[in-house]
């Protein structure tokens, strides 16, 4: 049976956004809007009214009903011959291909680059480390990131949001370090355990879990790094996997200073992200393995975007073509002629560093001495944006949202520069240890609060940090989950010698967790990328196809059925309400309520049987309470 009211409660809570139907809004429908269009309605002059310097602007205006070109007006006015309505009044008018695209735009629902606006930034963020100077410590609270938002509270005259209860903290801070749901018995302990600073015992104990923590935080350096263990270039040589170097630097936590020079200026191991994907057949010239290792380096250790830049000179910030391939030439073994918009130049590219004040890279020298400057240059300790970018992918991690907003726009002002400098000096006092920067955060005051909705529509500018941000599982940590909570989960993994080698020194796993595993039906329905690309944040929203397989999907009721078999065999049919108390408990770290128990035996009926018990399984793993790391 299946619970079409919880169904829909989960759709209403977790609206999907609509398909972007193959509309690239910066490169094709930006071009149009700047062409014809932002003279008169961007960036302080906004004639009749209409401000296209947001999405949220043009909606605003009324001029488009997203899903439905048809009923906007922006439409009308683009191909109308009327003088008196048409747009733009004067000058040269939009093409029939122009229109059409619009036209797709609108139907796709409007999708707008994140974090982009026509207004002028006038923010130029900083290279340099700087060390801020700390609040006075309030309350007690000593932690560097408590001082900074405490005070930033009382500049913005906001309360501290209340705390959280010791078993909601248990499974907010197992789950954000090492991925799984903590066992009934020891949530039980621990909020039994009197120890004032049985918190921060908590913190470092999970952290201390190499094999967890190395299982939990592949999923997030994989996403990054492009790295899978199966897909497009595996089988023909035209991509190489960094499986074994990758798992072995989080097992032994190698400093992110060393882990950053060995993907740049790689060995044997680590080589296969510097080099990308040679596809097959002829593909645009902003694809090729060079371009792809700027746009990569760029995006992953600087939080810059240089794809529009591999074609054009971006549209959204200040990057050049020639930043695009001058990085890219530092890795290229041949010399490399600039192309714009997939045509020669006849220009060639020369090496350079997108930050020269940093340094210079030999453009005479060969590849591996230029990639070996490079990755000197990238780790120098005065490069504070390689520190800043990876500090603000963490906080967001465990906060939900990034200091700076997208993570991957790094020249965007933070809600507060003294964090996230603090954040990222702290790194490099801690000698790059990343779970050092995870340890500062999960300790703060700030990261045990209650958790508050973000406000999506609020502007980066408009942004105001109000507490943690509750965060959907990932689709890793949704299957783990549930084969924490069931007993059922594979027996082998993706690279069996690579990760089960590791064991033999630091004990056994629990069970093969789905980071291990290649990408299933069910890990790809929610949220699990091809990764083909860099990824660095997943979807926050549940898409329709995912409201369907979380519905009645056959992967996940496969999956529930089995489940519901292991957890029989150690129940008698008359325990139904163990049964549900301990799927419960597993699931939601705390007791169900009279309400909720009510409602979960009547699922599982007097008698136990497989189907009620794998529908009592899936009435609790539907529930946003489930689903969300608050």
């Amino acid at each position: 049976m299946r619970l079409l009211s919880l169904l829909a409660l989960v759709v209403l809570l977790f609206p999907g956004p609509a398909s972007a139907a193959n509309v690239d809004f910066a490169h094709d429908v930006l071009p149009i809007i700047q062409q014809h269009c932002a003279k008169c309605h961007t960036n302080g002059t906004y004639k009749g009214s209409l401000s296209l310097d947001t999405r949220e602007s043009l909606l605003d205006s009324e001029m488009v009903e997203p899903g439905k070109a048809a009923d906007s007006e922006l439409i009308d006015r683009v191909s109308s011959d009327d003088p008196d309505v048409q747009m733009p009044p004067k000058g040269k008018r939009l093409t029939k291909d122009e229109v059409a695209t619009l036209r797709r735009w609108i139907d796709a629902g409007v999708p707008w680059q994140e974090g982009f606006s026509f207004l002028a930034n006038e923010y130029e963020a900083p290279l340099k480390p700087r060390r801020p100077e700390l609040p006075p410590a309030e309350q007690g609270a000593d932690n560097p990131i408590d001082r900074i938002v405490f005070q930033y509270w009382s500049d913005y005259n906001l309360k501290l949001p209340p705390p959280l209860g010791d078993a909601a903290f248990m499974r907010r801070v197992s789950l954000d370090l090492t991925g799984l749901l903590p066992k009934p018995a020891d949530v039980d302990a621990f909020v039994a355990d009197g120890d004032p600073n049985k918190r921060e015992a908590l913190v470092n104990r999970l952290l201390d879990d190499r094999v967890a923590y190395a299982d939990h935080w592949l999923t997030f350096w994989n996403d990054l790094l492009r790295n899978d263990y199966a897909g497009p270039g595996y089988i023909d040589g035209g991509r190489k996997q960094i499986t074994s170097w990758l798992y072995k630097a989080l097992l032994d936590d190698m400093p992110y200073d060393e882990f950053v020079r060995e993907l740049i200026s790689p060995n044997a191991e680590s080589e296969g992200f510097a080099k990308g994907i040679v596809w097959r057949g002829k593909v645009n010239a902003s694809q090729q393995p060079e371009l792809q290792f700027a746009q990569n380096v760029g995006q992953v250790f600087l939080g810059v975007n240089l794809k529009c830049a591999s074609c054009h000179d971006s549209f959204i910030d200040k990057w050049k073509l020639v930043d695009s391939y001058g990085l890219a030439a530092i890795a290229s073994d041949h010399t490399l002629e600039i192309n714009r918009c997939d045509k020669p130049t006849g220009a060639m590219a020369t090496p350079y560093f997108l930050f020269p004040e940093l340094g210079k890279v030999d453009p005479a020298a060969p590849r591996e001495a230029r990639l070996q400057q490079l990755a000197g240059l990238m780790t120098s300790p005065a490069n504070g944006r390689l520190t800043r970018t990876i500090v603000n992918r963490l906080w967001q991690r465990l906060m939900g949202r990034g200091i700076v907003h997208p993570v991957d726009s790094m020249g965007t002002r933070p809600w507060s520069e003294d964090l996230l400098d603090e954040l990222a000096v702290h790194l490099s006092d801690s000698k790059y240890d990343l779970k050092e920067t995870l340890r500062l955060i999960a300790t703060s005051r700030v990261y045990s609060m209650q958790s508050t909705a973000i406000d999506e529509t609020a502007s980066p500018e408009d942004y105001v940090f109000a507490g943690p941000a509750p965060k959907r599982m990932t689709a890793e940590e949704f299957c783990d989950a549930l084969a924490a909570i069931t007993g059922v989960a594979p027996d082998k993994t993706a690279k069996d010698d690579i990760f089960t080698k590791p064991l033999k020194k630091q004990g056994a796993r629990p069970f093969v967790r789905s980071s291990l595993l290649v990408s299933t039906p069910l890990m790809r329905t929610l949220g699990r990328p091809n990764r083909e690309q860099v990824v660095t944040t997943r979807p926050a929203e549940v898409t329709t196809l995912e409201a369907i397989e979380l519905s009645n999907g056959q992967s996940l009721t496969e999956l529930l059925e089995a489940g519901s078999k292991k957890l029989l065999a150690d129940y008698p049919k008359d325990s139904s309400e163990a049964m549900c108390r301990r799927i419960f408990k597993a699931g939601l770290a705390r007791e169900p309520n009279k309400e909720e128990m009510s409602r979960m035996l009547e699922l599982a009926g007097k008698s136990l049987t497989p189907e009620g018990v794998a529908d009592v399984l899936w009435c609790v793993t539907m529930l946003p309470e489930f689903q969300l790391v608050q």
